[in-house]
């Protein structure tokens, strides 16, 4: 994909946000892969850029025999991991090109090995009310919605009373400082408070790319407000020896900002917080 006429803060709404996202991952589907999956392996389950493991943190609970879904699944990395653990999953994203990509991907494991792939969004799953034990997401969904708030209610309908939501999206002081992982990236710039999505938009100011900001008391507030209960809330440190750089992620920044927020939710069982 060629370079965005302009990135900058201003307001962008849903259908909007949905349509350029879609079309963004569309198209960096194969590349995004070939430089990021390394990092995150075929079959695994990695929390964020720090690193954190699934198979280290085990936040979605014993999985074997589980009914798991994957919202904002990518190329299913994440869900041929949970398959791997014994559950059956449903891996889902938005994006065509993402499920080719997986597709592609699964093409190359044993039977044993692949994700099943269902596109939706996030917003409007199309599975019946209670289908699921687990329901989890990395770095999918939330931040590329202006509506997090519905996706939250979406994936407390289709959990099954006592069943757990675990997801993690960008820690939300990051949108205090610039996406810089050098020394550039360590003053605050922007007001932690401006909600204001970033854009990134062609010549015609038509967005390709959108990414919105809540506080963490906003994300509180519309867990509970869905029905679920806030169990845990994670911030990994980023750990000795990674020194691998990530966008803004980076050795320097992730030792002394926060990066990842990683909220461990359940639905508490009459549905109520």
């Amino acid at each position: 994909m060629s370079e965005p006429a302009e990135a900058l803060r201003r307001p962008a709404a849903p259908r909007e946000t949905v349509r350029a996202n879609r079309s963004w991952w569309d198209d960096e589907a194969a590349g995004y892969y070939q430089e990021h999956g390394a990092f995150l392996g075929d079959a695994d389950l990695v929390w964020g850029p720090e690193g954190l493991r699934e198979a280290d943190a085990r936040l979605l609970g014993d999985l074997a025999g589980r009914r798991v879904l994957e919202i904002g699944a990518g190329a299913g990395q994440g869900s041929r991991w949970v398959r791997l653990q014994g559950a059956k999953v449903v891996a889902s994203d938005l994006s065509a090109g993402m499920i080719r990509q997986g597709g592609a991907v699964n093409d190359g494991l044993a039977p044993d090995h692949r994700a099943p792939f269902v596109q939706c969004d996030g917003r409007e799953l199309p599975f019946a009310a209670g289908s699921f034990d687990v329901i989890f997401t990395a770095y999918g969904v939330i931040p590329f919605v202006a509506d997090p708030a519905v996706v939250l209610e979406e994936a407390a309908r289709v959990l099954r009373p006592g069943g757990r939501f675990v997801f993690s999206t960008t820690h939300p002081i990051r949108w205090a400082f610039r996406d810089d992982p050098g020394p550039g990236g360590l003053t605050a710039t922007y007001s932690y408070f401006d909600r204001t999505p970033y854009v990134e938009q062609d010549s015609d100011r038509l967005a390709t790319y959108v990414e919105h900001h809540r506080t963490m008391g906003e994300l509180v507030r519309q867990i509970t407000d869905a029905g679920l209960r806030l169990v845990d809330l994670i911030e990994p440190e980023w750990p000795d020896g990674h020194e691998q750089t990530w966008g803004g992620w980076s050795p320097l920044r992730g030792r002394l900002i926060p990066g990842t927020a990683i909220f461990v939710c359940s639905l508490t069982p009459d549905g109520a917080a």
